[in-house]
Order: structure tokens, then sequence, then C-alpha cells
């Protein structure tokens, strides 16, 4: 049971659920020439295992986690916004879901009303050469995400345009990972679930996004390895106070290696 967090209160009205997800696998690590040839090498796709990866990941989330998925944010970068597209499909088949000859969402008939997906800017990579290489981060500084166009690519009728962004632009190339990148993840996770308190939320973002959303929240580890489609499952109680609603602290919830997140006692 988790501890309150908030004098004078007992027993929580309901927990708020967070899922922060690592996208899938990414084409650049398996095909080392397609750098060289891309538009945009700066922002690779999926290949098709880390597709595959993703429906499985959307369908053990249907099947297993004991709580409803309501609302789905996603990274502009390509490779999450395909790894969200499969997950979404996943969770809301009204057909052919659980068919194990079904292996991607295509074709597979959805109900969009099941769950909302939006695209925040926050959860993007580390805008740093930490995680782009110089040699293919864009020369003229112009990233491209287009909002509408990513979007256009999530399963028809999810996409929730009404979202108000926490972040209204990408963050600034070359920002510092541990002035800015780290405390962004810890940030845009605390901001969202306060947002949508009353909603069970994914965020589908980067390994880093997904170590820090686990060491931020569970004291003295180091996250050292995140993989493909890797995810941290975090729950907080929400308290009833007058006719507002308070928050106690995240707890996470899975252990070590348990759902593709390795790490070690500091």
């Amino acid at each position: 049971m988790a501890s309150s967090g908030v004098a004078g209160t007992s027993t929580p009205e309901f927990y708020q659920n967070v899922v922060v997800m690592r996208h899938g696998d990414r084409i650049d690590n398996f095909e080392p020439m397609w750098v060289s040839t891309a538009t945009r090498p700066w922002d690779p796709p999926l290949i098709q295992q880390g597709r595959v990866r993703a429906f499985a990941t959307g369908r053990k989330f249907r099947n297993n986690l004991p709580f409803t998925l309501h609302r789905v944010f996603v990274s502009p970068f390509l490779r999450c916004i395909q790894t969200a597209a499969e997950v979404v499909v996943a969770l809301s088949a009204i057909a052919a879901g659980d068919d194990p000859n079904v292996i991607v969402g295509d074709d597979v008939p959805i109900d969009p009303s099941k769950l909302k997906v939006s695209v925040e800017y926050g959860l993007c990579e580390m805008m740093s050469r930490d995680a782009i290489r110089l040699e293919v981060a864009p020369k003229d500084g112009n990233w491209g995400f287009d909002v509408s166009e990513r979007e256009a690519m999530l399963p028809a009728g999810t996409v929730d345009k009404n979202v108000e962004r926490v972040y209204k632009e990408l963050p600034k190339w070359e920002e510092d990972p541990n002035l800015h990148t780290r405390p962004r993840y810890k940030q845009i996770v605390k901001d969202l679930a306060d947002k949508y308190h009353t909603e069970n939320l994914l965020l589908v973002t980067h390994g880093e996004g997904v170590g820090v959303a686990l060491s931020s929240f569970k004291k003295d580890v180091t996250v050292y390895e995140v993989d493909y489609c890797g995810y941290v499952q975090l729950r907080r109680p929400i308290f009833k106070k007058d006719q507002s609603f308070t928050a106690g602290e995240f707890e996470v919830l899975n252990h070590n290696g348990q759902t593709g997140v390795n790490f070690i006692p500091n």
C-alpha cells in the first residue's frame, strides 16, 4: 500500500497509473548504411521487428495490466509515433486483437473511443550529441517536425485535437543532459499526470526518458539498460480534499528486469 504523502488523509479516492515506455527497434541500429541515404537521418523509423514488438507490448498491456489506459502521449520522433500507433491499435482492437496470427496493427479494426492520443514535445529524444550524433543532426537546425503530419500517422479517430501541449516546441539543441534533459523527463511525467489526474496514462518516449522515470521515483538505483519497448509502471494515490484532489508520491511497481528495464542499487 502506498503511503499517502498527504497530511491528515487516509484512504485514497483512487490510484493513478502512468506507464512510461521506450519505442521499438530502430532501423539505424540494424542497417548501418541506412543513415548514408536517409533524407532525415536524425529520425529513423522502426524496422518490422520493432512494429511487431510494439504491437505485442500493446497486447500485453491490454491483457495483463490491472487497469485501463485512457490516454497516450508520444514523442514526435518517428520511431515513437510508429510504436504508439501499434500499441494503440492493440489496446483498441475490436476484433483479431488476440489472434496470434496478427502480429502488427495493419487492417485491425479498432474502437477509437477507447483512448486518446497526443504528440508531446516534452517526451522527445535527448537533444544533444549524447543521443544524436553531430554528423546526423540537421545542419540548418531545422528538425522538420510537423505535428499534424505525425498525428496523421496515428490510428484514425484517436488523436485528441484539443490537448494543449506542455512543451509548445522542441527543446533547444545541445541541451545539457544533467541540467535540462533528465529534469525535463522527470517533470513531464509529473506535469502530464497532474493535468490528467483522473486518467491512467501511457507515455511513449526514448530510453533515457524511461530510465529517468524509474530512477526519479525509485531511490538509490542506477538504470543501466532499457530494452526496446521496455517500460516502467508508476502508481500514486489520489486523495479528495474538500472539492479538490491532492496527489501522493509515485511508486515504481515493476521489479528489476521484469519489464525490460534493468537497474542496480547505488
